[in-house]
């Protein structure tokens, strides 16, 4: 077991975006049995915790801002639990890179996620996101989660426990927020060489039409209703590259937000607001936040 805290962390270092302010502190935990310690240590250090994987899809206002973040650093690797004939049952550990195990599932050869071939962070915070990208989602394979609550300590939950929607994940039956420890995926078996080219053809797309080398959080706007894109709408509107001051929206696609020199939260709530009320006149669409805010 090995428990870390550091002490007033930046999300300008922590998160995808490198922006934001500073967290109370950071604690990383490395082990299952590690989190029977974590509520004690919550509530020496103060401020509500926040569980952060790799730090994408995170937006976190500028300033003092007054959360703690849990790190479920637990990077167990990936292993077939049960052989089912045409499928397997693959459990992982969640802050195992979601790149990583994409890798390993092609060179083993199971199938199913290949569609989030791109998507950055780790399984633990796909799952949290219900990550999804070229028709697959998170949900299509999840059978379970190994989650940590106060009120059920270590406790695994069945996918038919849960609730995935679009970009969300809950469980009902707990008020507080679980922190995911393990997930547990049904995946088919077929071809490594099949399975590793559909990786690389949606990694080529996305390096052709994203900008996956750049500081940002993936896509920032959530799509208002089925068939209606969100960055199709902010293009329309003549967002796509449209900056102000170090933040932008990306010439590639106009839906990913990014930081192109040491922009500020501030910047970037303007902008998107902008855009927001935008849409909203031209068009007549609400445009929800996919990325979350923290403070």
């Amino acid at each position: 077991m090995a428990i870390t805290v550091h002490q007033s962390f930046s999300f300008s270092k922590r998160t995808t975006l490198r922006m934001g302010g500073n967290a109370l502190a950071e604690v990383v935990l490395t082990h299952a049995d590690d989190f029977e310690q974590l509520p004690e240590i919550l509530q020496s250090l103060g401020g509500e915790p926040l569980v952060i994987g790799r730090g994408s899809n995170l937006l976190a206002k500028d300033g003092d801002l007054p959360v703690v973040i849990v790190n479920p650093a637990i990077t167990s690797e990936p292993a077939c639990i049960e052989d089912l004939g045409e499928s397997v049952l693959v459990s992982v550990g969640a802050g195992y890179r979601l790149p990583r195990f994409l890798h390993w599932c092609a060179a083993n050869g199971y199938a199913g996620l290949e569609g989030l071939a791109g998507v950055p962070g780790t399984v633990g915070g796909a799952v949290a996101m219900n990550a999804g990208s070229y028709g697959c989602e998170v949900a299509d394979c999840l059978v379970s989660v190994e989650v940590f609550t106060k009120k059920t300590g270590n406790a695994v939950f069945k996918k038919t426990d849960v609730v995935l929607q679009y970009r969300h994940f809950s469980i009902p039956a707990v008020n507080d927020q679980p922190v995911i420890l393990n997930s547990t995926f049904k995946l088919r078996k077929s071809d490594p060489q099949k399975i590793k080219n559909v990786i690389d053809d949606n990694l080529k797309k996305k390096k052709a039409t994203q900008p996956v080398s750049a500081h940002s959080a993936g896509c920032v706007f959530k799509n208002p209703e089925q068939g209606v894109s969100a960055g199709r709408l902010l293009d329309d509107a003549g967002f796509k590259g449209k900056n102000f001051g170090g933040v932008a929206f990306s010439p590639m696609h106009a839906n990913f937000l990014i930081n192109i020199n040491n922009g500020t939260s501030e910047q970037a709530f303007e902008l998107l607001h902008t855009a927001q009320q935008t849409v909203l006149n031209q068009f007549g669409y609400s445009l929800q936040l996919e990325v979350k805010v923290i403070g």
